[in-house]
């Protein structure tokens, strides 16, 4: 049904989209001698620049972890062949449509299932933690071939696979895996889409699958669909009251929260809840005692994602104070860990960045039960006993 209605408003945003096709809107300075780049519309992310040339698209990586103040160019030439000779202005340079490609977290599936381009997938590290159908049925019957885990990744497997692109996450520039496969002349694509704070800023890295598939037009209207469920959802929130939220867990006796600033912070915000460490900025997470969560949080009348708890009973074993807070008395815990593909995989993790307009519409739905009668909760569910 999600699948259908997102299809229904995509068909519907190619048509609009015929009459402005390239969504340019400003000329750069020319990097080369008779080559002016025009930079694409990007209205969220900060992550990543593109370019339109006259040979394809010139991308910048920006700052794709927390505190980088490295950007990566890269050069995306059309309809070349696959051998390309490297070029002046760009350190890597990229032969496109690409063909084969090997991702490294489960954030980077959504975009390549909603283009239709999961048959490009040949290698993933962790293929237990993928959820999508498409994508586990490829890996059933051994066409996506399982490449350890990130940290200890199969660099020899990696560069047998040949892909055209890895498209790589890291915590910092120092990478060893990354650079043996560079070393062997695969080009390794930074996404940071998992920093970008704007709920609507994950999902705008469409985008770049979009110029890497030549499927442009398709990836615009893909993310204008979940766009626009967005926004006409925040419609339905002006003017209501906002219920205190509380959010995490304990772990090794501290609790870790999101940052008031950060996308889970930004989108709690939009769904209209009073977040009670909404004012906090930061990278990573909170880490507090249970002390002084219990002081803030102890009155709040809802609890959403309690780390990977399903269960009451569960949380209750692990720490009685947890049965202290009004949320946990009340049965208003809401955990997104109950909804998981068909080896464990949670669900959240993969589609969330992708959907926030279902994540929206889960908390908007939660938080304000007069609101949306017709939305069904997707990633989030009510805790069991």
């Amino acid at each position: 049904m999600k699948k259908t209605f997102l299809y229904l408003l995509i068909c519907c945003s190619v048509l609009a989209s015929c009459k402005n096709e390239n969504k340019i809107v400003k000329n750069t300075p020319e990097r080369s001698e008779g080559a002016t780049y025009q930079e694409i519309e990007i209205n969220y992310a900060h992550g990543f620049q593109i370019q339109t040339t006259e040979t394809g698209y010139y991308v910048t990586i920006k700052n794709p972890w927390p505190e980088s103040t490295v950007n990566y160019p890269f050069k995306l030439i059309k309809n070349q062949g696959r051998e390309l000779v490297q070029e002046a202005d760009a350190p890597i340079t990229i032969p496109i449509p690409i063909e084969n490609i090997v991702l490294t977290s489960t954030t980077h599936i959504p975009p390549l299932v909603l283009l239709g381009e999961e048959k490009s997938l040949t290698g993933f590290p962790g293929t237990d933690y993928i959820s999508a159908p498409e994508i586990r049925a490829l890996i059933e019957t051994g066409k996506v071939k399982e490449l350890g885990t990130n940290q200890l990744m199969n660099v020899e497997s990696t560069i047998l696979l040949e892909p055209d692109l890895v498209m790589g996450f890291s915590i910092d520039d120092s990478n060893p895996t990354y650079q043996k496969i560079e070393e062997a002349g695969i080009p390794v694509l930074y996404n940071g889409e998992w920093v970008e704070e704007h709920p609507l800023g994950k999902a705008e890295w469409i985008k770049l699958f979009g110029v890497l598939y030549g499927k442009e037009k398709e990836a615009d209207s893909i993310f204008n669909a979940i766009e626009k469920e967005y926004l006409n959802t925040l419609k339905h929130i002006e003017n209501v009251e906002k219920p205190q939220v509380l959010s995490g867990a304990t772990w090794k006796d501290q609790w870790y929260l999101p940052y008031g600033n950060s996308w889970q912070g930004k989108i709690l915000k939009d769904a209209g809840a009073d977040y009670i460490y909404a004012a906090t900025e930061g990278n990573g997470s909170l880490a507090y005692n249970i002390e002084k969560v219990l002081i803030d949080g102890r009155k709040a009348t809802y609890w959403i994602a309690p780390a990977q708890y399903t269960s009451y009973s569960k949380m209750l074993a692990d720490n009685k104070s947890y049965a202290l807070f009004d949320a946990f008395k009340n049965k208003q815990v809401y955990t997104h860990a109950l909804t998981i593909g068909a080896k464990g995989g949670v669900t959240y993790y993969e589609e969330a960045s992708m959907r926030p307009d279902l994540v929206l519409k889960d908390l908007v739905k939660i938080l304000h039960p007069e609101l949306l009668l017709d939305h069904e909760l997707y990633f989030f569910k009510p805790l069991r006993d």
